[in-house]
């Protein structure tokens, strides 16, 4: 797999990782390799525990690069201080597995707490910007009710909201559809394949769910810390920009 483009907005080489000190010690990553280009919808596969969170961490900046060189958004990850971090963090949206959000704030305030990591952003400001983007995930009537009383889909297209209402240049989503059913997940990576098509942002998304395969540029294998395979997906950007999306929301309204 080739990891030397100057153009890719991911770029690794040699990437280890272990958890752990002495005989408590136990690798994790093994020599891992990757590159993902602009606009390209990448999916990391493979079986629970064989590295893939890991390594979603390490790009995001959430883990310090132990070994090999990682090259994110033209950040270099190697030696990088914890100043250095936080600038990537700041041009990242991260989609997570169980949403982490916070369940005593209505919906509008989890999104809007994306600006505490901004401090150019007025309060103003932030608030229309997290109430358009809840509108154009369809959450526009719930915007103002607490998380808790929120569905399973619904969270997760708070935590979608949160992670783009930013105007990332990257998105990274950890197993965004395991806890929803079949329609709301093919909601939720409607919205992201809108988002990497219309707004030509990378995504890279680790799931177990055959159910979404179909809107991948490329698939990722990783087993036991290796990336083993790498595969064409079903959806192109170039050459298939519709195919897999069915009432897909108009996300690219949106002002990132």
């Amino acid at each position: 797999m080739k990891t030397d483009d100057a153009n890719a907005v991911i770029n690794g080489a040699g990437i280890n990782f272990s958890f752990g000190q002495g005989e408590l010690r136990k690798q994790i990553l093994f020599d891992v390799e990757l590159a993902i280009q602009p606009g390209e919808i990448v999916l990391l596969t493979g079986p629970s525990g064989s590295g893939k969170t890991t390594l979603l961490t390490l790009i995001a900046g959430l883990r310090k690069l132990q070994e090999g060189r990682l090259d994110v958004l033209g950040h270099s990850l190697h030696n990088a201080s914890q100043t250095d971090l936080l600038q990537l963090r700041r041009k990242i949206g991260f989609i997570f597995q169980a949403h982490n959000l916070l369940p005593y704030l209505t919906a509008l305030q989890n999104v809007q707490v994306m600006f505490d990591l901004q401090p150019g952003v007025t309060i103003e400001e932030g608030r229309e910007r997290a109430t358009r983007i809840l509108q154009q995930v369809g959450l526009g009537e719930r915007m103002n009710y607490h998380v808790s009383r929120l569905s399973g889909g619904q969270k997760q297209r708070v935590a979608i909201a949160r992670a783009l209402v930013g105007r990332p240049e990257l998105v990274l989503a950890d197993e965004p559809t395991a806890a929803l059913d079949g329609t709301s997940g093919r909601e939720i990576v409607n919205l992201l394949q809108g988002l990497a098509r219309e707004q030509k942002r990378p995504i890279l998304m680790v799931t177990h769910d055959v159910r979404v395969l179909d809107i991948a540029d490329r698939i990722i294998e990783m087993q036991d810390g290796h990336l083993t395979a790498s595969s064409r997906g079903s959806s192109s950007a170039e050459n298939h920009p519709a195919k897999g999306v069915q009432n897909e929301p108009d996300i690219a309204a949106v002002t990132f």
